[in-house]
């Protein structure tokens, strides 16, 4: 972290050695053409054209196996597949907040997505045969107009590199690269969460915009000094001012930035969708569901999208819950009744799923 992160690229040859692949082939194109699973096909044309088809992409859509220079992609597929989510554990080095999700690329021989550059950190595992990267620090970024993919105009590597399974390449953001298969291909990409700051804000405006206490006044606005206007469309400036109020208020309340920030990022993905238990019964050993997003700061929990006030010895086992994404029934039986009721309820919702292991 310290001399690379964010900062130049790293080639581990055999960061995971005898490494063996998550998924077999077919179950992960069997994945691709699931509902509710996030899938891309890309082609390569000749004459530097693309296609680009999102999923569920029904095997009978997919072209024959023995056809060159097309590619599958599965994002999220830690949400899916457990044993996709015990290796997504493994970059755990990074904070969660940051930690986005595992993707599946398949390729067959001279498959690949065209040389791009991505605004996060990547962890590039090549999981089955063999692929060839193409890296570089490119200074312009312009990108090929009429293409259904993000490919770079001109692209200027400076190293070559084959992957074989169990090699790993790390990439800071906007370092360009291009992979290639060479024969049939599986690589996963271990992506990063980076958001904009815009985006971060409008997200973080909208749950300041929630009200803390539902026993709080409304405060409306008021005008009974309001003259007559011979210009009705003119904004009154104490409108203006009823606004900057309110929004400083919002940010003015304690930890209401901390609870809006938290909420954001523990939110899962608009795909994601819960379970709920049959019969949660004694509530013993604990272990997040797969798909559970759950941090915390100095006051609060967070699990997906919720925030709660804990402190105390309760807080204590919620951080430990959150770090290890489980909690032995020794630790469980430790909780307050109130953090106790509150564990139940994240398990009746699927969120969490206790056993007697």
């Amino acid at each position: 972290m310290r001399t690379y992160w964010h900062k130049k690229p790293l080639l581990v040859r055999q960061a995971i050695p005898s490494f063996q692949p998550v998924l077999g082939r077919a179950e992960l194109l069997n994945l691709a053409g699931q509902d509710g699973v996030e899938a891309r096909l890309v082609q390569q044309l000749g004459d530097g054209q693309w296609s680009l088809m999102h999923g569920p992409l029904a095997r009978r859509r997919l072209p024959r196996l023995d056809q060159s220079g097309w590619t599958v992609l599965v994002q999220g597929v830690d949400l899916h597949v457990q044993a996709a989510h015990e290796l997504l554990q493994q970059f755990r080095f990074v904070p969660d907040a940051r930690l986005d999700d595992l993707m599946i690329s398949f390729a067959t021989d001279q498959g690949g997505v065209g040389p791009h550059f991505d605004n996060y950190d990547v962890f590039l595992l090549q999981a089955h045969g063999q692929r060839r990267w193409r890296i570089g620090r490119q200074k312009n970024l312009s990108l090929q107009p009429d293409v259904p993919l993000k490919i770079l105009t001109h692209f200027e590597p400076e190293e070559e590199y084959l992957l074989e399974p169990g090699d790993m390449l790390y990439l800071p953001p906007k370092w360009a690269h291009d992979g290639i298969a060479e024969g049939e291909c599986m690589t996963y990409s271990i992506g990063f969460r980076s958001p904009k700051q815009d985006e971060l804000a409008r997200e973080i405006l909208l749950r300041l915009s929630d009200p803390c206490d539902e026993s709080t006044p409304e405060v409306v606005y008021q005008d009974p000094k309001q003259p007559a206007v011979a210009h009705p469309a003119e904004i009154p400036m104490p409108l203006l001012h009823f606004a900057r109020e309110a929004l400083e208020k919002a940010l003015a309340e304690p930890l209401a930035l901390e609870r809006a920030l938290g909420e954001a990022m523990s939110d899962p993905k608009p795909n994601v969708w819960f379970e709920p238990a049959q019969d949660c019964g004694l509530i013993e050993h604990v272990r997040l569901n797969q798909r559970t997003r759950m941090l915390y700061d100095t006051h609060h929990i967070f699990i997906n999208g919720e925030s709660y006030l804990a402190d105390g010895h309760d807080a204590q086992l919620m951080r430990q819950l959150a770090d290890t994404r489980q909690l032995a029934a020794h630790k469980v039986q430790q909780l307050s009744d109130d953090a106790l009721e509150l564990l139940s309820s994240w398990v009746d919702a699927g969120w969490a799923h206790s056993s007697t292991n």
